[in-house]
């Protein structure tokens, strides 16, 4: 079992205690984010374990990629319909700051866990409930998973290329609307906790999360422009119809080549540096609004010039003159990156289930904590701190 390391007193979370009720995905990648930060996390999976650890590849039956999703949290075992497991977790929660759950509205009612239950036991507990689409409204008890989120928020209609409808428009490839709740849930959770904390007085908070609306949150200025003009942005493709040039070029060794040159001075360098230097003082091309009017004559002649070198030599040639420009990596060129290695974004740790796994970096970094010290150990087994939490933490083994 791995043991609890202390936690990095420059963490900002520390001292900060969370149980999470969570299962899949929302909730664990919430309290992932708390955990990476410090907060002492203790997961309550079922006895069988969160079905989560039933996805994905596997090592002699554990999960790779629970080694992530579970770091750095404390795993116990309860069974929420026995009423011996509900008085153990009423214990946790009695000596908890805060509480993430995503069952579909009205389970942690039916065990007798909802919030007025919970702040009997802590008032000043801040619960935060992640769901398909809220706590309440029409569509509260509709089931709901990630692919619908980003299909009821707006996103996916996005992601379609311009006229292709034989096809349907594809997922970004991981269950964003998922992480999305996720990071909000635990941005509204630190946001309550700093205000009860600062108020002896303050009872506790509920935070109502929802996959819909963290999707449609990312929807920029299409609501507005709806509004007042009618208009439904339409998908782009690998294109963007408020700034040109931006789009995916390909190269001649079959990749692609993300280039971002559309501020005026970065189009000029793009264009020199392509061989274009005419199409620099082009009067068509003076602005971006006036280049966005003639992006296809401009995106055709990128591509005539991206075709004719490796994705690497073209990446190189737009680096030396200062152009935005990436290869479109895959796991192997992350891997693979020297800045991702400099910048420790790539971990080898140590995995008492697995043996030596890869892992990224927590996507904060904070001045007297080096990024390895932010991963204190890897996704335990299920109920791998029973003893720990139940006999040690809360004291059930005295008297």
């Amino acid at each position: 079992m791995p043991s609890p390391q202390e936690t990095p007193q420059g963490l900002p979370l520390a001292g900060l205690r969370i149980v999470e009720l969570g299962h899949y995905i929302a909730a664990p990648f919430a309290t992932r984010l708390l955990a990476d930060l410090g907060a002492e996390v203790i997961k309550v999976e079922p006895p069988e374990g969160d079905p989560v650890r039933g996805w994905g590849s596997a090592v002699e039956g554990h999960p790779v990629w629970f080694s992530v999703h579970g770091r750095n949290k404390l795993s116990v075992t309860l069974d929420l319909k026995s009423e011996a497991d509900k008085a153990k977790l009423r214990r946790l929660v009695a000596r908890a700051d805060g509480l993430v759950e995503n069952f579909r509205p009205g389970q942690l009612e039916r065990y007798g866990l909802g919030p007025e239950a919970l702040h009997a036991v802590n008032p000043r507990l801040v619960i935060a409930r992640i769901s398909g689409y809220g706590q309440d409204g029409p569509y509260r008890d509709k089931p709901a998973f990630g692919a619908i989120g980003e299909a009821m928020g707006g996103l996916r209609h996005l992601t379609a290329n311009p006229g292709q409808t034989e096809l349907p428009p594809p997922r970004c490839g991981v269950s964003i609307s998922d992480d999305l709740a996720g990071m909000y849930a635990a941005m509204g959770l630190v946001s309550a906790c700093w205000q009860v904390k600062g108020n002896p007085e303050a009872r506790g908070r509920v935070i109502d999360v929802d996959l819909v609306s963290s999707v449609f949150s990312l929807m920029e200025g299409m609501l507005p422009e709806y509004g007042l003009f009618g208009w439904v942005r339409q998908p782009q493709g690998a294109a963007i119809k408020t700034a040109a040039p931006t789009n995916t070029y390909p190269c001649a060794d079959g990749k692609w080549l993300c280039i971002a040159g559309n501020s005026d001075l970065i189009f000029r360098r793009l264009m020199a540096a392509i061989g274009r230097t005419e199409a620099a003082t082009d009067p068509r091309f003076a602005t971006n609004g006036l280049r966005c009017e003639h992006v296809a004559e401009l995106d055709a002649m990128i591509a005539d010039w991206t075709r004719t070198l490796p994705a690497t030599e073209a990446e190189t040639v737009l680096e030396r003159a200062e152009v935005p420009c990436s290869r479109l990596y895959d796991m192997r060129d992350c891997v693979e990156d020297p800045h991702f290695r400099a910048r420790a974004l790539v971990m080898q740790v140590e995995d008492p289930l697995l043996g030596p796994v890869l892992h990224p970096a927590a996507p904060f970094r904070f001045d007297g904590v080096a990024p390895r010290e932010m991963v204190r150990w890897t996704g335990p087994a299920a109920g791998a701190h029973n003893r720990h939490v139940f006999e040690e933490l809360l004291k059930e083994g005295e008297g």
